[in-house]
């Protein structure tokens, strides 16, 4: 999510979208080379070409009805390149083409990549996933939690019962805020004290410790700033700055070149702008860091590197990541985790009888990635765990989440394939197509003999 507070950023940003993986088939693919092997032939795959075209048509209409600037999409089944799509415009000002290589904006999908790095300290021994947080963060010793608001609309608080643990911590159960609710007190209390523009993630930890948490740990769900303090988390177990533990341990073994907190001056010409609809015209309007702090300029390096939203990458790079989570944990030879962890990352940590809050990913107008039955969260991915219960056309163990500015993904381990689909709008008018959705319907209508 983006760094900003203001009530315009809250409401654009307030949506991230979900899935996740299960311990039930791990995949072992071979690993795609995107930019050195054509796609291959559809039904080579179990897919139908001509469906394929309707989920190609799909996404064009999404650029020439206005609703996005430009869009890529990249479909990968058992390792092979099955579509890899560009649409539209990168920069419409400029009539930059969307290119395959070019660097976007992923926000909330910045977490999945945070929950590889921490499970990569988990296998190392550094933590257990029923520690306090505090044992790593001692400023978060002594929370409080809300209790309820007074007729002046004044927090009362009561002590909290106990430390959240790292298990609620990567879950969101932990009953943090994030700032992103606009009518919740204690995102009022996120945005008034600043936690997103925090100099850095040792003064996110601080500034999150002095405010109240929403519910007790571990007794509901809401989705929260606990990635960020995992970035945090990553830096003390580590003795890394965050960004060079994740290009040491994560990019460069994935050759993940594009992906990082900001754009270097070399590659500034292959970022996308990024857009939201004005609400009078219903027209696109390109967003710039001159219109207030709360469009972050990633043409610039900053203190706060968000392991909640702060990376760039390309659909390239992303594509990387998920063939790595779909081969359970390993790529091109190098592992970055065992199956074991991986498939831990999609046990779904909700406990029964809660039920999250899908209001933010609703008002991103998607279907695809919304909580209902057969649908939890596990250690920084949304999982299905019961596809016919959610009425969902992917596989068992699907693994997802989403970014502010409209880039999806998902990783079905059942059928040995992922999606990633970038484009960069932040927020959808009423009406707007639900492209994840969409992608979603018509990529598994295509696939049309899944055992090969």
């Amino acid at each position: 999510m983006t760094r900003r507070n203001s009530l315009l950023a809250t409401t654009l940003l307030a949506a991230c979208l979900a899935t996740s993986l299960s311990s039930a088939s791990l995949a072992k693919s071979p690993s795609p080379s995107y930019d050195l092997v054509q796609p291959v032939a559809p039904q080579s795959v179990g897919m139908d070409a001509e469906g394929l075209k309707a989920l190609d048509a799909a996404m064009a209409k999404a650029v020439a009805d206005g609703e996005v600037a430009g869009l890529s999409t990249l479909l990968v089944r058992h390792g092979k390149v099955v579509q890899f799509n560009t649409y539209g415009q990168a920069s419409i000002d400029q009539a930059k083409p969307m290119a395959k290589d070019t660097i976007l904006r992923i926000y909330s999908m910045t977490k999945p990549i945070t929950g590889v790095a921490m499970m990569m300290l988990y296998e190392e021994g550094k933590w257990k996933l029923d520690d306090p947080v505090s044992k790593y963060l001692p400023e978060l010793a002594n929370l409080t939690v809300m209790s309820g608001v007074d007729e002046q609309g004044n927090v009362r608080t009561e002590p909290a019962k106990r430390v959240p643990t790292m298990r609620e911590l990567m879950s969101h159960t932990s009953g943090f805020g994030y700032g992103l609710d606009p009518r919740g007190p204690i995102d009022k209390m996120f945005r008034k004290a600043a936690v997103l523009q925090s100099n850095d993630l040792a003064d996110l930890v601080t500034r999150t410790s002095k405010l109240p948490l929403k519910f007790q740990p571990g007794e509901n769900w809401s989705y929260s700033i606990g990635v960020d303090l995992q970035g945090r988390i990553v830096e003390v177990l580590s003795g890394q700055k965050f960004s060079d533990f994740l290009q040491q341990r994560i990019f460069t073994p994935l050759n993940m070149k594009d992906t990082a907190f900001y754009v270097e001056t070399s590659k500034v010409d292959r970022l996308s702008d990024v857009y939201a609809t004005n609400p009078a015209t219903g027209k696109l309007i390109a967003l710039s860091p001159k219109m207030g702090p709360q469009v972050q300029d990633f043409t610039k390096p900053h203190g706060l590197e968000s392991g909640g939203g702060g990376l760039t990458s390309t659909a390239s790079d992303y594509g990387r990541f998920s063939q790595m989570v779909l081969n359970g944990g390993t790529l091109d030879g190098v592992r970055l985790l065992k199956p074991q962890s991986i498939a831990l990352m999609g046990v779904n940590a909700i406990a029964p009888g809660i039920h999250p809050d899908g209001s933010l990913i609703a008002g991103m107008g998607t279907s695809a990635f919304a909580f209902k039955d057969g649908v939890g969260f596990g250690l920084d991915f949304m999982v299905v765990s019961d596809p016919k219960t959610a009425a969902l056309p992917v596989g068992k163990g699907t693994l997802s989440w989403g970014g502010a500015a409209g880039t999806w993904f998902w990783i079905d381990p059942t059928n040995d394939l992922y999606f990633v689909g970038m484009i960069q709008r932040m927020g959808a008018k009423p009406g707007a197509a639900d492209l994840p959705g969409q992608a979603q319907a018509l990529t598994y209508k295509a696939l049309t003999h899944p055992e090969k």
